[in-house]
């Protein structure tokens, strides 16, 4: 039993969405179907439209989406209709990173979220001409009012709290905290800076408040930010419009950084972090960059201090674990992420893009009425 769904389609590379009628076709075996409440907008989605991660076009795009599931495909057990779910980024459930409980590295992920359709090659979405669309984007295709999506994908969460408030802990607010509680594990008494303040380095603030980390420094170019970053955690702020950003955090941290995350794939931010750390100083990197940026390391200087470089994707963490967690420190008052995110209803989905690209909006959700 198919059926009519409306969706957001990016016809081409650099293209605009088009709202369209699109049919969608059955779950699949380890598949459920989500009606969607909820989906929040990222800068990955801004990334694949404009070629800096290769897909396939036209595509239904979005990857942090929220909903109800409606059907559920054949050998699902553990999920049922009415569960309320968060989508987050697919994985093979194969590969050695996955089986070591690593899915957010797992090794087929290009194949699970990028490549166009599910892993077989086919799409779930056909459009009024019987013509092909790309569905499975990030396991999920969110900018759609339904999808199938494969079970790794999904979190069943609690129903007390609003889909729209959950919609981006599938990607964005996973990824920052993430990357401070699951990955770096900071100390209390250390330096924790992060470079950039979208949704993605708000949320790694709002990971460090968490884990008491002493001194919190926020990097920015938009004192609007800056001043939101102040009030979610950052003990510290760094305009490097108006300072040498390496010289400020040399001043703050006395001897230099013990954690440092790059949120925006700037190559010149990434080169001012590196040389902000201290001995044993740890640098991660999180953007999705333009695939010609590219940051030198001077050797000598990294063995000497005993520097780390990581990059990490999706935060590092298990899901299925982690977003549930997310949301009881967002209850218990600890963890304010709803404060990034603006709603703007679906067909306002152009909107939202021009709000986020610009800065004026943290975090846009898009809503299903």
């Amino acid at each position: 039993m198919t059926s009519t769904i409306t969706a957001a389609v990016m016809p081409e590379l650099e293209g605009e969405f088009e709202m369209a009628q699109l049919t969608l076709d059955d779950p699949r075996a380890g598949e459920v179907q989500v009606r969607m409440v909820a989906t929040g907008v990222c800068h990955t989605d801004m990334a694949v439209r404009d070629g800096w991660i290769p897909t396939t076009f036209p595509i239904v795009l979005g990857h942090e989406g929220a909903g109800v599931i409606e059907r559920v495909g054949d050998g699902v057990t553990h999920l049922e209709v009415g569960d309320h779910v968060v989508l987050t980024v697919a994985s093979c459930g194969i590969c050695v990173d996955c089986l070591s409980g690593n899915p957010s590295f797992c090794g087929n992920s290009y194949e699970q979220n990028f490549a166009g359709g599910r892993p077989d090659g086919t799409t779930s979405l056909v459009d009024a001409g019987g013509h092909r669309v790309i569905s499975h984007f990030f396991g999920q295709s969110a900018f759609a009012t339904y999808a199938n999506v494969p079970t790794r994908s999904v979190v069943k969460v609690r129903t007390d709290v609003p889909l729209e408030v959950l919609a981006p802990l599938g990607c964005g607010v996973q990824t920052g905290a993430g990357t401070v509680l699951k990955v770096l594990e900071p100390r209390m008494d250390s330096t924790l800076v992060v470079f950039g303040t979208g949704a993605v380095g708000m949320s790694a603030i709002l990971g460090a408040r968490v884990a008491r980390v002493r001194t919190i420094v926020a990097v920015d170019v938009v004192a609007e930010r800056l001043e939101l970053a102040r009030e979610l955690g950052a003990t510290h702020t760094v305009n490097a419009r108006e300072a040498d950003t390496v010289e400020e955090l040399a001043s703050i941290s006395g001897t230099g950084v013990d954690y440092a995350i790059d949120t925006t794939g700037n190559a010149g931010v990434v080169d001012g972090m590196l040389r902000s750390l201290g001995h044993r100083g740890h640098a991660v990197l999180l953007a999705a960059a333009n695939p010609e940026a590219e940051s030198k390391v001077n050797l000598s200087q990294a063995v000497a201090r005993a520097i780390r470089i990581t990059s990490v994707v999706e935060g590092g963490v298990i899901p299925q674990l982690f977003i549930p967690e997310m949301i009881e420190l967002y209850l218990a008052g600890e963890f304010p992420f709803d404060r990034l995110v603006r709603t703007y209803p679906f067909a306002e989905i152009a909107r939202a893009f021009a709000d986020s690209e610009s800065g004026e909006v943290v975090k846009p959700v898009l809503t299903f009425g």
